[in-house]
């Protein structure tokens, strides 16, 4: 898929956004063709050099692109050439949506397994064993805490499992 096609997709979008924010997102949203110096981006898109540098880092530092250096044999300073790879991307995404699935499943075994205490006036949620720690009195106001009723959480975690598992065996069931 070309670079192009990758930048237009939204999710793709948001994912590149989500990593280098949005004063790095120009750089990330305009990949040149071949290599390119800090200096020759921030001059192109209008940035701060230290922006686009940061930028730069954040995604060399997730397989997003890669460098070279350049030695000037006068000056002795060092240029780095940057060349970006976002062929990598859609396998990334496939590896967030797995970490995002395994800790949705773990935090719903968590809510299933406990039980939960809430001071309506502070907002503040105890498990069982805190809220007897403290009698069952929120240890910041003093109020009693009462049972908290998870069930519409869990269920909304499993709707989300269940559409992320979709997402993944479509994913799967495209590549295959």
């Amino acid at each position: 898929m070309a670079f192009e096609e990758l930048l237009e997709d939204p999710v793709i979008q948001k994912y590149l956004h989500e990593l280098v924010g949005p004063k790095g997102m120009p750089v990330a949203a305009a990949p040149p063709d071949g290599e390119v110096t800090d200096e020759e981006l921030a001059e192109e898109l209008g940035l701060e050099l230290n922006d686009v540098r940061r930028a730069l880092f954040i995604l060399y530092e997730n397989d997003l692109a890669t460098y070279r250096r350049l030695r000037d044999e006068d000056s002795g300073w060092l240029t780095y050439l940057w060349t970006f790879q976002y062929e990598k991307i859609p396998e990334q995404l496939q590896e967030e949506m797995h970490r995002l699935l395994d800790g949705l499943e773990e935090r719903r075994e968590y809510e299933r397994e406990n039980e939960f205490y809430l001071c309506e006036h502070c907002g503040i949620r105890f498990e069982f064993g805190e809220a007897m720690e403290f009698g069952f009195e929120c240890p910041e106001c003093g109020n009693q805490v009462e049972t908290m009723e998870n069930t519409r959480l869990v269920t909304a975690m499993e709707n989300r499992l269940e559409e992320l598992r979709d997402e993944l065996n479509a994913d799967v069931d495209v590549e295959a």
